[in-house]
């Protein structure tokens, strides 16, 4: 085995060796000392998303794994929901748990490998595995803050992810019996038969709860509420685009020839996230309930790219990804920090905001028209992008659900436009500036900064979307 051989897996091994690095200096650092294994464990993520446009990662390994274009525009991706997501937690971690500082970003570094493999899994075992790498991690974070809510939070994600698990790896056992491999390359030449078909059904079950989609979805809500603030923003949009990135290897790569077998379902749970993820956000009064339910419609948008099937569909569906990642990463650190701060996460919370912090004001209130996708921030070019490509899918069922996605994303215009006139028309019950420490302000500038700039350049990052989706084989042969 050479270096070359190991290239394809060298961003993961990179996350991998910083993890491990982290995990020694956590046992000869003292407590005072340790403050520094947030940024040098930032700075760690930013040399590795550097070296990710620099070197060339892209090629085979082991038989079982691909780097390609399309998995380096999700690893990038996943590396910067890492990057913001550990500098947001800076502050946090400092404050609320200083002794287990090695142990949280540990969890997010071992996380972040599991969805970077995820990325480019080509065999069933290893998709598996990194499924799980990605999802474990959480379900001990989640309990960090050692509240009852937090306690709470990390159960109910626990035992879900449990039984997305069962459905996952019972699903899986039926294909293995009927197609004779877990090679997702050898998936499409297998028969129809009905136990092939569960075993499709239950893994994309299985894959559903862990992305929140309905009816699987029910554990978000509460999940967001009780778990600590840095953790909830990283979980509310990483796992999410690495399962999606893992749902392209199976079921556009490998199952795209028993295509007829899962379109229906994923139309269904499509059509049922947008109505019912958007309905339940419109009562909620605090904001990170509402938040998570609105992300329950975005995963309705991304399902609807997945079963457009496409290239130019796959490609919208990777742009969107990176648009959700620093609109949502940026509202939900700027809510889960007020109620950090000020001890409520309320949509009253957020009330003359603009006044009390004028940035931090702005910054929200381009996260939300991001959210709701107005002109002309990337929000609105990631769902104009999503939309045109299922559009000219040539399907006319496809069109139908684009009118009804683009009439569902003006409904959500209301409680989106809410937390905004709270931001800006409500007064505020204190004049007192937010204070915020430099790691959490930073990380909140490079979401706002990265939302202007996609918005303002949406063209730099929508063409190697698109060009990294053509160079995928829909449908293996």
């Amino acid at each position: 085995m050479s270096l070359h051989d190991l290239m394809p897996i060298g961003l993961e091994l990179s996350v991998l060796l910083l993890a491990i690095t982290v995990f020694v200096a956590d046992l000869l650092l003292g407590p005072e000392e340790k403050r520094g294994l947030g940024a040098y464990s930032a700075l760690g993520l930013a040399a590795i998303l550097g070296a990710s446009f620099f070197l060339d990662f892209e090629g085979q390994a082991f038989g079982v794994y691909t780097s390609d274009a399309l998995g380096m525009y999700f690893k990038r991706v996943l590396l910067l929901a890492g990057l913001i997501g550990v500098i947001a937690s800076i502050d946090h971690v400092d404050e609320a748990m200083p002794s287990r500082q090695g142990e949280h970003y540990l969890l997010i570094l071992f996380s972040l490998c599991g969805m970077l493999l995820l990325t480019g899994a080509q065999d069933a075992v290893l998709w598996v595995v990194a499924f799980e790498l990605a999802s474990i991690p959480f379900y001990v974070l989640l309990a960090f803050g050692k509240t009852k809510a937090s306690t709470e939070a990390g159960l109910k994600l626990f035992l879900m992810g449990a039984i997305s698990s069962v459905f996952i790896l019972y699903g899986f056992s039926l294909i293995w019996g009927m197609a004779g491999s877990t090679s997702f390359a050898e998936l499409g030449a297998a028969p129809a038969e009905p136990l092939f078909i569960l075993g499709v059904a239950l893994v994309l079950a299985g894959v559903c709860f862990k992305i929140g989609a309905v009816p699987f979805h029910l554990w978000m809500a509460d999940a967001y509420q009780g778990g600590p603030g840095p953790v909830v923003s990283i979980l509310s949009v990483a796992p999410k685009v690495a399962a999606f990135a893992g749902l392209i290897r199976l079921y556009i790569e490998g199952l795209f020839p028993h295509q007829a077998i899962w379109t229906p379902t994923v139309l269904v749970l499509c059509v049922a996230s947008l109505l019912i993820g958007n309905l339940a956000a419109l009562p909620q009064q605090d904001s990170r309930r509402l938040l998570a339910l609105s992300g329950v419609g975005h995963m309705g948008l991304l399902l609807l790219a997945l079963v457009a099937g496409t290239h130019n569909a796959i490609g919208a569906l990777a742009f969107y990804g990176v648009a959700y990642v620093v609109t949502n990463m940026g509202a939900m650190i700027v809510v889960t920090s007020l109620r950090d701060k000020e001890g409520s996460a309320d949509v009253a919370a957020l009330n003359g905001l603009s006044q009390r912090s004028p940035g931090l004001g702005l910054a929200m209130l381009l996260f939300l028209l991001s959210l709701g996708g107005i002109p002309f921030v990337v929000g609105f070019w990631a769902k104009l992008t999503l939309f045109w490509s299922a559009w000219t899918a040539d399907s006319d069922v496809l069109k139908g659900i684009v009118i009804f996605g683009v009439c569902i994303s003006v409904l959500a215009l209301f409680y989106y436009l809410r937390l905004g006139r709270a931001v800006y028309i409500e007064e505020p019950k204190d004049n007192q500036p937010v204070q915020l420490g430099m790691a959490t302000k930073l990380a909140i500038g490079i979401c706002a900064a990265c939302v202007v700039l996609m918005g303002v350049f949406p063209a730099m990052f929508i063409e190697p979307a698109l060009s990294a989706a053509r160079v995928i084989t829909i449908g293996s042969p």
